[in-house]
């Protein structure tokens, strides 16, 4: 069995990444997964001002948390094609603390949104960059039009073809892990 961290990269109170982190959880029978808020984590805007004075403890804590699991599922929202500068700002203090704060950790990337591209900008840049820190990108998937295909009353994929491929990729992701 094998630890698993699971988040959004997203800081609204209404994330659909969040719910997307948590039905996806829920689904990993055979392993440990510990889902949390990167809201949680508190850090200001990243600067070389800010660090000069130090590193926040909220930063450290979450690379402690980050080094001693397996594995991550990290979904990601997109902000004008891009990941969120909240996300943004934690990839920041995390690289800055250590530049390989990914290392040996295998990632189930994601993304989802309103629209029919799911966020697939977003999960596409994450992509190029999360491997920079040493995460081995094992498995990805795109959710599109998240308001269409998933039901917040039964916590569920509405779509089977999305269902199908979802559990194919957790199957795979479980596996690789």
């Amino acid at each position: 069995m094998k630890n698993i961290l699971a988040f959004a990269g997203s800081n609204s109170s209404t994330s659909i990444n969040d719910r997307l982190v948590k039905y996806v959880a829920s689904e990993i029978k055979d392993h440990q997964v510990k889902v949390i808020n990167l809201t949680s984590y508190e850090m200001p805007m990243y600067s070389e001002d800010e660090e000069k004075n130090s590193f926040p403890g909220m930063a450290m804590a979450l690379k402690q948390e980050i080094s001693e699991v397996d594995a991550l599922i990290i979904s990601v929202n997109e902000h004008n094609g891009s990941w969120s500068a909240f996300f943004k700002n934690i990839v920041d203090w995390l690289s800055r603390l250590d530049r390989n704060f990914l290392e040996g950790k295998k990632v189930l990337l994601m993304s989802t949104a309103p629209g029919k591209r799911g966020g697939l900008s977003s999960l596409e840049y994450a992509k190029t960059v999360l491997p920079r820190f040493g995460a081995e990108i094992t498995e990805s998937f795109s959710f599109p039009s998240f308001y269409e295909n998933f039901s917040s009353e039964s916590n569920s994929v509405t779509n089977e073809t999305l269902l199908l491929g979802l559990k194919q990729v957790l199957s795979t992701f479980a596996h690789q892990i």
